[in-house]
């Protein structure tokens, strides 16, 4: 696992695995996007898929992160290089874990609740407006977490 902390690919003091996961978490809301408009289309079981899939690898990703994170000195090994100061660096990461953690909460409620109507033969059909309002809140979180999720890689590696 030592190629997780090589020079990243991004020409920032980022290594490897945090470019990676930065690149993910850039496509995750536009990921979402393509997911989305397979609903729209009417290609139910085809939305379903593909927002499974999307939210699997998101955990993936994540998991992978905190592994990196871990590894590679926490948050103190990682502002280390950055010219931010470290209160303010913290306060965005505790920010940004906050919003991504709201964000996973509404996501994984959204995704579960929508196997269980359409289980029960109620989505598409009598939740469909309501699957649709929790599906725009679970994506709004979702850019949430990806805007401050590239806050605080540019805070890091960047500034």
């Amino acid at each position: 696992m030592d190629y997780m902390f090589q020079s990243g690919f991004l020409g920032t003091r980022a290594p490897f695995f945090m470019d990676f996961v930065m690149i993910m978490v850039a496509l995750l809301p536009f990921l979402v996007l393509i997911a989305i408009s397979f609903a729209k289309k009417q290609k139910y079981q085809l939305h379903a898929q593909v927002q499974t899939i999307i939210f699997v690898v998101a955990v993936i990703v994540v998991a992978y992160f905190e592994y990196g994170v871990r590894v590679g000195g926490g948050y103190e090994g990682f502002v280390e290089g950055s010219s931010v100061s470290r209160s303010y660096a913290f306060y965005v990461l505790i920010f940004h874990i906050i919003v991504a953690l709201v964000g996973f909460g509404i996501w994984t409620h959204t995704l579960v609740s929508a196997r269980k109507d359409s289980k029960k033969k109620t989505l598409p059909g009598l939740y469909s407006e309501a699957h649709k309002k929790a599906g725009k809140r679970a994506f709004i979180w979702i850019v949430l977490t990806a805007v401050t999720g590239l806050w605080v890689y540019v805070l890091l590696f960047m500034v």
